[in-house]
C-alpha cells in the first residue's frame, strides 16, 4: 500500500533533496499546490499571484517510514513559525503548509503539530497551514533532482547542505543507505 503526501516548506530544491534521502520514500517530485491558477509556471508562482506554493509530492511506503515521521522530518527541517518566509525566500510561495489527502493524515498532522508545540521544539506558534489535497502541478524539469545534478552550486552549499547534515544527525535511522 502506497501513500502520497503532499507539504509545503519553502523552497521546494530544499525539501526535495531532503525526502529523497529517507527509507520508504519511493519519490519525490517538485511542483505547485494550493492555488488558483491551473498548471502554473515557476515564474508565475514567484510573482506571488497564483496563490501556489512551492511544493512536493512524496510517494512512500507507510509499512516503512509513518506519516507521523515524515512530519517529524519536515517540521524539523524548516521554520514552521514564520509566516510565508524560509530564510531569505520570502513570499506566499514559501509558506508552510500540509495538504493532507485523507482524515487520516490531517490526524497525524495535528498530533505532531499538538506533540511539537508541547515539547517546545519552537519559541514562536506553529503557523504551518492544515489544507485538504486538492491538485498538484509537477515543476518544470529543471527543477525535478535539482539538488542531485546541480550539488556544486553555491545554493544548494550554502542552504541545502546544512539541511541534509541536520537530517542526518537528528533522523540517522530512517536514512536510506546508498
Amino acid at each position: 500500500m502506497i501513500e502520497t503526501l503532499t507539504l509545503a516548506g519553502g523552497c521546494f530544491w530544499c525539501t526535495e533533496a531532503i525526502f529523497h534521502k529517507l527509507k520508504g520514500v519511493e519519490k519525490v517530485v517538485a511542483g505547485y499546490n494550493g492555488g488558483q491558477t491551473p498548471n502554473p509556471t515557476y515564474e508565475q508562482v514567484c510573482t506571488g499571484t497564483t496563490g501556489h506554493a512551492e511544493a512536493i509530492q512524496i510517494t512512500f511506503n507507510p509499512t516503512v517510514i509513518s506519516c507521523e515521521q515524515l512530519l517529524e522530518v519536515f517540521f524539523k527541517l524548516h521554520d514552521p513559525t514564520s509566516v510565508n518566509r524560509q530564510g531569505n525566500d520570502i513570499g506566499t510561495q514559501y509558506r508552510s503548509a500540509i495538504f493532507y489527502h485523507s482524515p487520516k493524515q490531517k490526524a497525524a498532522a495535528e498530533k505532531v503539530i499538538q506533540q511539537i508545540t508541547h515539547e517546545h521544539w519552537y519559541p514562536g506558534k506553529i503557523v504551518t497551514e492544515l489544507v485538504p489535497f486538492t491538485v498538484f502541478y509537477p515543476a518544470e524539469n529543471y527543477h525535478q533532482d535539482y539538488y542531485t545534478k546541480n550539488s556544486y552550486e553555491p545554493y544548494c552549499q550554502l542552504i541545502i547542505d546544512p539541511k541534509i547534515t541536520k537530517l542526518y544527525k537528528n533522523f540517522p535511522e530512517i536514512i536510506k543507505t546508498e
